[in-house]
């Protein structure tokens, strides 16, 4: 512990989590001004009358009182607000895959098969991307080229009547107007790759950019940018292009018949477009080749091969092959037959893709689970260490289903008459089966843990003990914290089983609709009721997704709730899939290490980064940094308080090759005691960071965690503090709802769940011991009294009324 000295004064710099906050609510402050950033990194203080920046309340210690800065880090701009950020939305499926690469197994060190299996995975993985891509770019061809320029507006058509004779019959209209929204598309796409975060310090980036390989075990080691994402960006672009030249070329398996020259030339470019999606793929599955490096190993050629010259040519090569398709198309046929085989066979691609990676995937969680495999079962990877496969699978299915429930409302829209592609009607049954199969699911779950919770709470068990500790002699209290503490533990224990439903269910549904498409099965009565909920489902999912990019660009509240999506899936750079939004962790962690840095150059500072829910994994990965950039006396000076946290019970069992549990445990040494967790039992979306196996025996809080010294065992029983709230380990437990009201305290009443942690006179104290001017086991003061005395029916023996 410091010794405080007259110049002593803290920074306490704030995070907060998904769906953005106000500067207001940040800084627990009437107003807010900023005092550094560029925009979307706002960095925010309290503000008094006339807008200036005003120090915020002290911070009590054991001695005296102690000067204190609030500040807050706002990133909440760079997921939503606008209509360019809203439309983020719809590229979710691309995200989804993009996140399942960090879900990845971690590969143990001087292991030849794990470290060969985790290449072989991330090379399928990007393969699955790219045919994620060339699946979205067949489906707005089966809209544009097919359905609207092929069927609607051939001539003499009974369809958009608006539309003159002449204008169907002039040379290559038809064709131009279904090939423009796939070419806007690519461009847009191509756009939204290219946009990466401005770091406010220059050298702060440049430093970035030299970083090669992570320097140690600590958390958000491995998120950084990667040097491949400009080339297999470009290849993206070039499969998007070429797949639709090819389906206007007749498809994959046939191209369009012609005489004479005219015949030569549709040879030459189909069999163009054919090489241009073969070369992605090759490209795509040997741009991961770690020995690129290596001036005498093939890797150096592929490297040279994508440099940004080739890359340059290849995409020109790609667009003069449109315009060539262009040219050849003067009136395109009434049926664009190679959309539909386009998108089957893309579709049949990936689920081969998708199939090997599951399998090549047990062998490695199998090699990999030496890792993880003398920690407690709560601790453990989900599903073994598979959890990557079941979400690739969801992203693949969403990808198809989006595509599918675009093109039956704008069927709807232009007209019954008009025919989709068969293959489509197989979508429909599996989309019909998966709903019906989803809604037998929830009636399942719903009812066994209704069932469950209700013979728990007849017979008496008490699924919390630790609440019966909180709220000791308030039965009100304890009654609604008991409910509030059963729902979310059974979310914290479940929510990723649920993931595995919906993985399983999609995944039945399309076996049974590819088995009956490969054989050529017709669809039977029965099926008609399952193909009519699949369009309701279809419809609804695209209806839904658009409403919500419609509303997130109007409505700036609405932005950030569909930012919730975002917020998760963004903190991962683009490693799988190049043309997902921006990571914003490369922007917020680096500005967060300057800015600390900047704090502790005064001798006398010392810094507590805070960060509530997304935002505490932001601040562990600063904290991280902080410690290995920093001098051995300045790393004294800063401290980590998290709240509503999930870096126990999520990242490390969903992320476990880079937030792993020994990272954690590396970064708490490190920290010396200097890292507090606040949590809840109530809180559904946050739980315990630094201690597990936690029982109440004889009165008392126990478990095992973190310890000071870096190492991890059993802890000493759990101490009250002078609010009520159990301090065991690291991790200080709150009671909710809170206790009080306190004098010159504000108060909120009922439960808070995973909200207003600051709220809890338990933050101030929490900040104290982080910045190493207080510590749990010495004297405390008082209990603050209560504007009101509760009813007290009884003590424990830890004190707390």
């Amino acid at each position: 512990m410091f010794i405080t000295g007259p110049d002593t004064r803290v920074v306490e710099l704030r995070v907060h989590g998904v769906q953005g906050t106000t500067p207001q609510t940040l800084v627990d402050a009437v107003a807010a001004v900023d005092v550094a950033g560029d925009g979307l990194g706002r960095i925010v203080r309290p503000a008094d009358r006339l807008r200036r920046p005003a120090p915020g309340p002290v911070l009590q210690t054991e001695s005296r009182s102690v000067p204190r800065v609030v500040e807050g880090y706002l990133w909440g701009g760079m997921t939503s607000g606008g209509v360019a950020k809203a439309t983020w939305a719809l590229l979710f499926p691309f995200s989804i895959a993009n996140v399942a690469h960090w879900m990845l197994p971690p590969v143990p060190e001087r292991n030849l098969p794990a470290h060969l299996l985790g290449l072989g995975l991330r090379s399928l993985l990007r393969v699955f991307a790219l045919l994620l891509t060339a699946l979205l770019i067949a489906q707005v061809s089966v809209v544009s080229l097919d359905l609207l320029a092929g069927q609607c507006l051939r001539p003499g058509a009974d369809c958009l009547t608006g539309v003159p004779a002449e204008v169907r019959a002039f040379p290559w209209f038809r064709t131009s107007l279904g090939l423009l929204p796939v070419v806007v598309l690519v461009s847009v796409m191509r756009r939204i790759s290219h946009v990466e975060w401005r770091i406010e310090r220059r050298e702060i980036a440049e430093a970035q950019q030299e970083e090669r390989q992570p320097s140690s075990g600590l958390p958000g080691a491995h998120v950084a940018t990667d040097p491949d994402t400009p080339a297999l960006r470009s290849l993206h672009v070039v499969m998007g292009l070429a797949t639709a030249a090819l389906i206007a070329l007749g498809g994959p398996l046939k191209q369009l018949t012609a005489t004479g020259p005219m015949e030569v030339a549709i040879t030459v470019a189909w069999v163009a477009a054919m090489v241009f999606i073969g070369l992605c793929m090759l490209g795509t599955l040997l741009i991961d080749d770690p020995t690129g490096g290596a001036p005498h190993r093939g890797g150096r050629w592929l490297r040279a091969a994508l440099s940004r010259g080739p890359r340059r040519v290849f995409l020109v090569l790609t667009a003069v092959l449109v315009l060539v398709t262009l040219g050849l198309q003067e009136q395109l046929p009434d049926r664009v037959l190679g959309a539909d085989v386009t998108v089957q066979v893309i579709a049949l691609l990936m689920a081969f893709v998708l199939v090997l990676f599951g399998l090549l995937l047990v062998p490695a969680a199998v090699l990999a689970r030496g890792t993880w495999k003398g920690l407690p079962r709560e601790l453990r990877p989900w599903a073994g260490g598979w959890f990557a496969a079941p979400v690739l699978a969801v992203a693949g299915l969403l990808g198809g289903g989006f595509g599918a429930g675009i093109a039956l409302p704008v069927r709807k829209a232009l007209g019954d008459h008009l025919d989709l592609p068969a293959g489509y009607g197989y979508i429909t049954l599996l989309w019909g089966v998966a709903g019906a199969l989803g809604l037998l699911s929830t009636f399942a779950v719903a009812s066994f843990t209704g069932l469950v919770r209700w013979r728990a709470f007849r017979r008496g068990k008490l699924w919390a003990r630790e609440a019966s500790l909180l709220h000791s002699g308030r039965m009100r209290d304890l009654r609604a914290a008991t409910r509030a503490w059963w729902w979310a533990r059974w979310e914290r224990n479940h929510s990723h089983h649920l993931m595995l439903i919906i993985a399983s269910v999609l995944f039945i549904g399309a076996v049974i609709a590819t088995v009956l498409r490969v054989r050529d099965v017709p669809l039977a009565a029965w099926t008609r009721p399952f193909s009519a909920f699949g369009v309701g489902v279809l419809g609804l999912l695209a209806v839904s997704l658009l409403r919500a990019v419609y509303l997130a660009a109007r409505q700036p509240e609405s932005g950030r709730r569909l930012g919730i999506i975002a917020d998760i899936a963004q903190f991962w750079p683009r490693e799988a899939h190049p043309i997902v939004p921006p990571c914003y962790a490369l922007k917020v962690v680096p500005e967060l290490v300057s800015r600390v840095e900047d704090h502790l150059r005064d001798p006398g500072t010392r810094v507590v980064l805070c960060g509530h829910s997304q935002g505490s994994l932001l601040v562990a990965v600063a904290a991280a940094r902080l410690l290995e950039s920093l001098p051995p006396q300045d790393r004294e000076r800063i401290g980590l308080v998290t709240a509503g946290s999930q870096l126990q019970w999520a990242y490390p069992r969903a992320f476990p090759a880079v937030v792993p549990h020994a990272s954690l445990a590396r970064l708490a040494g490190g920290l010396d005691g200097r890292w507090r967790a606040l949590c809840r039992g109530t809180d559904p979306l946050g739980g315990a960071v630094m201690t597990w196996r936690r029982q109440v025996f004889n009165g008392m809080l126990l478990g095992v965690g973190y310890r000071e010294d870096g190492s991890e065992g059993a802890l000493a029983p759990a101490l009250r503090g002078p609010t009520g709230a159990l301090v065991l380990g690291g991790d200080h437990w709150l009671p909710d709802p809170q206790r009080g009201p306190f004098p010159g305290r504000r108060w909120r009443s009922g439960v808070s769940a995973h909200s207003d942690y600051t709220s809890d006179p338990e933050w101030d104290r929490a900040v104290a011991i982080a910045a190493g001017l207080m510590r749990v086991d010495t004297p405390e003061t008082p209990p603050l009294p209560f504007a009101r005395r509760p009813n007290i029916g009884s003590r424990d023996v830890l004190g707390g009324s």
